[in-house]
């Protein structure tokens, strides 16, 4: 028997082995073990450097297969949600990682409820993109069938989806924001420029729907899966954004903040339209110090009869 052969029969038989602890820590219960064993056996199975790094570094094959259970999600090809890839960190050490595309950070925010629908997408300088509101998707107009060059230099990326209550919200990024966060990325910085070298409008996509993404409901699974990738892939955290546990800082309880939260419930007694025009004036930080949870708060308020409060929307409060 040879050595490769030797080598991808040890491999295989840690993926195969791992059947238990995949069902115990499982998140989503249509993730069946079997399947997604087959996926990654095939993703070992045509490549050589994979397969030898999970056979130098057997527990990183181990915690990458055991995320996909505890994420709740699919390492199916066809799907495109997430792939095992190797990695080295900034000690050189190799390792595999479960690296999740842009549509598989999509996919667990539909999946966990906090959008309906969503899309993300590049912008190139010859592009015609114009903003339409806060509460209308965006005008994006390009011919899908010219090659990159023609339609010019990226200039940004934005991702837009749909809230469960039929609202839209769009997020820009100019491409300065993301080479900056490229750049802090272990891979660019190292000097083998990694996914952001090979496939930079994917990653551009990406970093734009993790940033969306502390302005949507909170789920542990997404935030958790956002914080995987910024920690053990590697791909550069923001500056202003601490992730410690996975989870995003709860908001500021200051007197500035209160006074924020005052004038957006004093707007939303003159309904929804005069809300959203005072959410949409304020700063960045000052929409993060508000938080997402006071912001929907506030929003049910103004679509309610004479500014009442109406409790209790389990799309917005659920916490997976």
């Amino acid at each position: 028997m040879s050595t490769q052969l030797k080598t991808f029969d040890s491999v295989k038989g840690i993926v195969l082995s791992l059947g238990e602890e995949f069902a115990r820590v499982c998140s989503d219960k249509s993730i069946n073990f079997n399947r997604e064993a087959g996926f990654a056996v095939q993703l070992l199975q045509e490549s050589s450097y994979l397969l030898e790094t999970a056979y130098s570094n057997p527990d990183s094959l181990r915690n990458a297969v055991v995320n996909v259970a505890a994420l709740g999600i699919s390492l199916n090809p066809a799907k495109k949600q997430a792939y095992l890839v190797p990695r080295k960190n900034k000690n050189g050490v190799k390792s595999i990682c479960l690296d999740i595309s842009y549509i598989g950070l999509l996919h667990l925010a539909q999946q966990t409820g906090a959008i309906y629908w969503g899309k993300a997408e590049i912008v190139r300088e010859r592009d015609q993109f114009r903003m339409t509101g806060l509460d209308s998707p965006p005008e994006h107009a390009f011919d899908p069938f010219a090659v990159p060059d023609d339609r010019g230099q990226v200039v940004g990326a934005y991702v837009v989806v749909k809230t469960c209550d039929g609202d839209y919200l769009t997020h820009t990024m100019p491409a300065k924001k993301i080479n900056d966060i490229r750049d802090r990325s272990e891979a660019w910085k190292s000097g083998q420029k990694g996914p952001w070298g090979t496939d930079y409008e994917e990653m551009a996509k990406k970093t734009v729907v993790k940033q969306a993404s502390k302005y949507w409901p909170h789920r542990e699974r997404l935030q958790t899966a956002i914080h995987h990738l910024d920690t053990d892939g590697g791909e550069g955290v923001e500056k202003d954004v601490t992730y410690s546990s996975g989870v995003i800082p709860e908001p500021k309880s200051d007197e500035a903040t209160k006074a924020l939260v005052a004038g957006l419930e004093e707007a939303a007694k003159s309904g929804v339209q005069a809300f959203r025009t005072a959410w949409a004036a304020l700063a960045e930080q000052q929409k993060a110090d508000v938080g997402l949870e006071e912001r929907n708060r506030i929003n049910r308020m103004a679509k309610a009869p004479q500014g009442e409060v109406i409790e209790g929307d389990a799309r917005e409060v659920e916490n997976e």
